[in-house]
C-alpha cells in the first residue's frame, strides 16, 4: 500500500510539473538571430521544468500539401507509408525508404518522472508506434514524378535507418549493427538474408538510436552517425562509449575507428560537391531555454573534438556537466553554420541535380524536423542554405513550409533528404506518412 501511495504521489506531482511546463521561458532572440556562420548565443536560462511544446501529430488532410517557396512546387511523390524517415536513390532512379522507429528499450530511465513525461511526448509527437522493420522501393517508372509501384525491398530488421549500396552490395545501418546484403541493378526485393559487417553502439538505452550511413567516394569506407545515450552524459560517460561521434569502417574488414567526436547528435551526412569534404548536421542540447543551444551543419574533420558535452560551439562550458575536462574544452571546434535552437536538423543533401534553378547548385537542403522545448516551435520545414566555393555563402531560407497548422498540430515533420536521377529534391515525412517531392513551378 506504501509502496502504491508514493507512486500515487509521485505521479501526481510529475502531473503538476508537467502542466506547468509549458508555462516555461520562451525564446527572446530576433528571428534567424541564432543561425548562420556567427550566431548569437545569450547566456543559458535553467529552471526546475524545462520549457517542453509538443506539437500534436494530426497528419494532412486530404489534397493538403506543405507550402513552397517562390518558384517551386511539391507534390506527394509516395503516401500512405508507416512513419517513412530515411530515403535513398539507386543507381537506376529507384528510391528507397526506411519505414521505422525507435526499437524497444529496455535499460529504465534514470528519472522514471522524466520517463513517463518522455514516453507522452513521444506519443503525442507521432514517434511511439511500433517501427516497421523495414525498407520500401518506390518506383517511378512512367516519370510522372509520382511511384506507381512500391514493393518491400528489405525487412526483418532492426529498427533500420541509413542506407548505401557499394558495387553489388547493399548496405543497412540498423540501430546496433550494420548489415549487409547482394543487389543485383532492377532488384525489387531482396531476400537474402543480411550478414553483420559490425556492431554499433546500441542497447541497453540507446537514446539517439538512429544511425546514419555514407559511404566514401572510393567505396571503401562507411561513415556512420551514432548519437549521444542522453543529453548531457547525465546517466554517465561510461555508456556513451563510441556514441556522439561519426565512426570510419573498413569496408572489407569491418574494422572501425572514431572519425570525429563530440556531435551530440550527428545524423545526415554528405559530401560536399565542391570541395569534397564530408558535413553533417547535428542535434545540440536541451533544456538551456528557448534560444540554446542551435543546432548546426559543419564540415567535419578528421580527428576533430566538437564540444559534447563539456562545451557547445567551441569553448562555451555548459557547467551541468561535471566533472569537466578543461583540456577537451581547449580544443572543441566551433561547428561552420546554425540552423537555430532546437530545430531538431537531420535530412542533409547537396544539390547536384540540374532540374532546379542554378541558384541551388551545390548548397544544402535540410531536414528540420521540428522542436520539442521551444516556445515558440523551431524547424517544422525544409530548408536550404546555399554554398559558393565549397563554403555556407548565405542566410538560410525556407524551402517547404506549412507542417504545423494554424492550431500548432503537426501536419507533418520532414526528415531524409534526397536528390532524384531527375534532380528534384524528396523528403521523407514521417507524421504525414508521405514522401513529397520538389520541383520547379511550371
Amino acid at each position: 500500500m506504501l509502496r502504491v501511495l508514493a507512486l500515487a504521489r509521485a505521479t501526481a506531482y510529475a502531473l503538476s510539473l508537467f502542466a506547468v511546463a509549458g508555462c516555461g521561458g520562451s525564446a527572446r532572440l530576433a528571428a534567424k538571430a541564432d543561425t548562420g556562420p556567427n550566431p548569437t548565443l545569450p547566456e543559458p536560462t535553467r529552471s526546475l521544468v524545462p520549457t517542453v511544446k509538443v506539437a500534436k501529430a494530426v497528419g494532412w488532410s486530404a489534397g493538403a500539401t506543405p507550402t513552397p517557396a517562390p518558384g517551386l512546387s511539391v507534390n506527394a511523390f509516395a503516401s500512405g507509408l508507416d512513419h517513412p524517415r530515411w530515403l535513398y536513390v539507386l543507381p537506376n532512379g529507384d528510391v528507397l525508404v526506411a519505414e521505422t522507429n525507435r526499437p524497444p528499450t529496455p535499460d529504465p530511465p534514470a528519472n522514471p518522472i522524466r520517463g513517463m513525461f518522455m514516453k507522452s511526448a513521444f506519443a503525442k509527437a507521432g514517434a511511439a508506434a511500433p517501427s516497421a522493420n523495414r525498407i520500401t522501393l518506390l518506383r517511378d517508372a512512367d516519370g510522372d514524378g509520382v511511384a506507381e509501384t512500391r514493393s518491400v525491398f528489405l525487412q526483418n530488421l532492426m529498427s533500420p535507418f541509413g542506407m548505401a549500396l557499394v558495387g553489388d552490395e547493399f548496405y543497412v545501418a540498423n540501430a546496433d549493427a550494420i548489415v549487409h546484403a547482394p543487389y543485383r541493378s532492377g532488384d525489387t526485393r531482396i531476400d537474402a538474408t543480411p550478414a553483420k559487417l559490425t556492431d554499433l553502439p546500441g542497447a541497453p538505452r540507446n537514446h539517439h538510436w538512429t544511425k546514419s550511413l555514407l559511404a566514401s567516394r572510393d567505396g571503401s569506407k562507411l561513415y556512420v552517425g551514432v548519437g549521444s545515450n542522453s543529453n548531457i552524459g547525465e546517466n554517465g560517460m561510461d555508456i556513451e562509449a563510441g556514441r556522439a561521434a561519426i565512426h570510419e569502417i573498413d569496408i572489407k574488414t569491418g574494422q572501425g575507428r572514431i572519425y570525429a567526436s563530440g556531435l551530440r547528435n550527428p545524423v545526415g551526412l554528405a559530401w560536399q560537391p565542391q570541395s569534397g569534404a564530408l558535413w553533417a548536421v547535428a542535434n545540440e542540447r536541451d533544456e538551456l531555454g528557448s534560444d540554446l543551444v542551435p543546432d548546426y551543419l559543419t564540415s567535419v574533420r578528421d580527428g576533430a573534438f566538437y564540444g559534447w558535452p563539456y562545451s557547445y560551439y567551441g569553448a562555451h562550458v555548459d557547467t551541468r556537466v561535471q566533472p569537466q575536462d578543461p583540456a577537451l574544452v581547449a580544443k572543441a571546434i566551433a561547428p561552420d553554420y546554425a540552423l537555430g535552437a532546437h530545430v531538431a536538423a537531420l535530412g542533409l543533401a547537396f544539390y547536384d541535380g540540374k532540374l532546379l534553378p542554378a541558384r541551388y547548385a551545390n548548397g544544402a537542403f535540410i531536414g528540420l524536423h521540428g522542436s520539442w522545448n521551444r516556445k515558440p516551435p523551431s524547424g517544422y520545414k525544409l530548408a536550404f542554405v546555399p554554398f559558393a566555393n565549397g563554403r555556407p555563402a548565405g542566410p538560410i531560407e525556407d524551402v517547404l513550409t506549412g507542417f504545423l497548422d494554424e492550431q500548432g498540430q503537426a501536419r507533418g515533420r520532414p526528415v531524409g533528404v534526397v536528390v532524384d536521377q531527375h534532380g528534384a529534391v524528396l523528403v521523407a515525412d514521417d507524421v504525414g506518412n508521405v514522401v513529397w517531392r520538389v520541383v520547379p513551378a511550371r
